[in-house]
């Protein structure tokens, strides 16, 4: 659980980064702001499919209603 967590964070850090940096750069700046937007979506979708956190799902995804 918390290795999962520190490795959406690093995810989650790294695209806010990455999203900071392509107003810098020269050349492909949309191409790092959107794999920085990439990122950042991955790491909370990956956080909030998680088992056992807040949303107490048992199965997260899985296409069925939750009470």
């Amino acid at each position: 659980m918390i290795l999962s967590f520190l490795f959406f964070m690093f995810l989650f850090l790294g695209g806010i980064w990455t999203m900071g940096i392509s107003f810098g750069l020269p050349d492909y700046n949309a191409l790092a702001f959107c794999g920085g937007l990439l990122l950042v979506t991955l790491s909370l979708a990956f956080m909030l499919r998680e088992r056992g956190s807040a949303t107490r799902r048992s199965r997260n995804w899985s296409g069925t209603p939750t009470e």
